[in-house]
């Protein structure tokens, strides 16, 4: 049995005390009206994340004259005109009859009267412009420390979600080199449930419009003659709105969580059973829990992550997202692995099993990568506005993040796991594996903050705060559950083959 370490234990409390300080901060800073917001983009026309000193006049205050400004400098214009053709007029007046004094008069007057219209309408208009960017930029600004929460609650439930559908493929599959490492994925699966809960509560805070993350749920964007008022969410608004959202969501967590619970339920029972019947029903379950799976996976990529930038869709995204979670599940168990290994614990697993699971982490990142690409070249290459739009976004204002993710996802874990050595080695495994776990966690910042704070983005208190509380629980979760069960399933019909596996 696992005896889940002091030291480990204590790490993932402190992970989770400064994580929730850190939530609470950034939800604490946030702007709460447009004078904040004006006072920070101030501080950024200026170069610094420092107040702005009272003794100047603040950039927002000449943000927010400048259309005035330049309103009245029309105005002043226009009026210096009449002004000018007012003198023309009364010096031809002294030559012309009187009869002609009344017309001209009359027209220095509608002069005048245009001309104070048109600058006033000018500077309303200029204004309403400079307060609706105001108000969107607060949005956005409100949404970073949301969306920061969002991005680590989603990435390290679906890592506990491809850990399962992992195991369901090796039970399907009659796998025989991977049952000495099974306990090891139904520990970190019992992440899934505590993953589930935070996560619906987030959805359900954003059908109450505590926060502007989907755009499609605010309000009056499906009502004609509204201010807000979107056709294209609107043609969607039988398939975008919360009610059958938020149903198709718990159906999702449910359905996921019931395949945890009873396949491990049965896998503990076939370790006291007589015959494989426990292990023939998890084959059966896997089975239909895999096309439940394969389903509702892509539509949770389009409930949850798409749906973000509601105008552009992909039909490779659910597979892309797939490949994302899934190769950062097993590199998750690989890590788990050596690390429980290194303790002592494990005493069947042999560098053959890590070396076929280094094996899965190349696979599955060249399968990314191909995914990438794949959604990339093509959208490109086709070049129509409203899909290419997405990736302009993109490399525009995440263009570090962006080209960092296939770096981190590609590049590294190709270049290093290539080496059949090197996949034997516990050193290179954790560091490859740190690396492409932040760099799928990355991956998901892409795919979701520039539909939710725009260009506002920056990795800051907030980011780094939700990813620390979240692994601090995944941490805490997922020991807690290997010291509850004997790490060994030793009545599973392939144990010994597995046992005794080399390559």
């Amino acid at each position: 049995m696992y005896t889940f370490s002091s030291k480990l234990k204590t790490f993932s409390l402190i992970l989770m005390a400064v994580g929730l300080l850190g939530i609470g901060y950034g939800f604490l800073s946030a702007p709460k009206d447009i004078k904040e917001v004006e006072a920070i983009l101030a501080s950024d026309a200026h170069g610094s994340h420092h107040e702005v000193e009272a003794t100047h006049p603040s950039e927002a205050t000449e943000v927010a004259t400048e259309a005035h400004a330049h309103a009245t400098k029309e105005e002043s214009h226009a009026v210096a005109e009449v002004a000018h053709d007012s003198t023309e007029a009364q010096t031809s007046t002294a030559v012309v009859k009187d009869s002609l004094a009344t017309p001209v008069v009359a027209h220095e007057t509608h002069v005048a009267t245009e001309a104070h219209a048109e600058a006033g309408e000018h500077k309303v208009d200029a204004h309403a412009e400079h307060e609706a960017h105001l108000k969107h930029v607060l949005h956005q600004l409100q949404n970073k420390p949301w969306a920061a929460l969002y991005v680590a609650c989603i990435f390290f439930m679906l890592v506990s979600l491809g850990v399962l559908a992992f195991y369901a493929i090796q039970q399907v599959a009659q796998s025989g080199w991977s049952p000495v490492l099974f306990r090891v994925m139904q520990g970190i699966t019992a992440y899934l449930p505590v993953g589930s809960v935070i996560f619906f509560v987030i959805l359900i805070l954003c059908g109450l419009h505590f926060n502007h993350l989907f755009v499609w749920l605010g309000e009056g964007v499906t009502e004609k003659g509204h201010e807000n008022y979107d056709a294209i969410i609107a043609g969607k608004s039988g398939y975008l709105n919360f009610p059958f959202w938020i149903i198709r969501a718990a159906i999702f967590l449910i359905g996921w969580n019931l395949y945890r619970h009873y396949s491990r339920k049965n896998c503990l029972a076939q370790d006291e059973a007589n015959d494989d019947s426990f292990y023939k029903k998890n084959f059966k379950m896997s089975a239909g829990f895999l096309v439940f799976f394969i389903v509702t996976e892509s539509i949770m990529s389009w409930d949850w992550i798409m749906s973000v930038d509601p105008h552009w869709f992909s039909t490779l995204f659910g597979w892309y997202v797939f490949a994302s979670f899934l190769v950062s599940g097993v590199t998750t168990i690989c890590l788990i692995t050596v690390y429980l290994k290194s303790k002592g614990y494990l005493e069947h697993v042999n560098t053959s099993h890590v070396h076929d699971l280094a094996k899965f982490m190349f696979g599955f990142s060249v399968f990314w990568t191909y995914l990438w690409f794949s959604q990339f070249m093509l959208i490109w290459y086709a070049n129509i506005p409203e899909e290419v739009t997405y990736f302009v976004t993109r490399i525009q204002q995440y263009n570090l993040p962006f080209f960092g993710a296939v770096v981190m996802n590609f590049l590294f874990p190709v270049l290093i796991l290539i080496n059949t050595d090197f996949k034997r080695i516990s050193w290179i495994l954790v560091m490859a594996g740190v690396v492409i776990l932040l760099g799928h966690y990355i991956d998901f910042f892409n795919m979701i903050m520039p539909g939710t704070v725009g260009d506002q983005w920056f990795i800051g208190v907030s980011e780094i705060a939700s990813v620390l509380f979240f692994l601090g629980l995944f941490i805490y979760v997922v020991f807690t559950a290997l010291t509850k069960v004997p790490l060994l399933a030793k009545r599973n019909p392939f144990i010994e083959e597995s046992k005794h596996f080399h390559y």
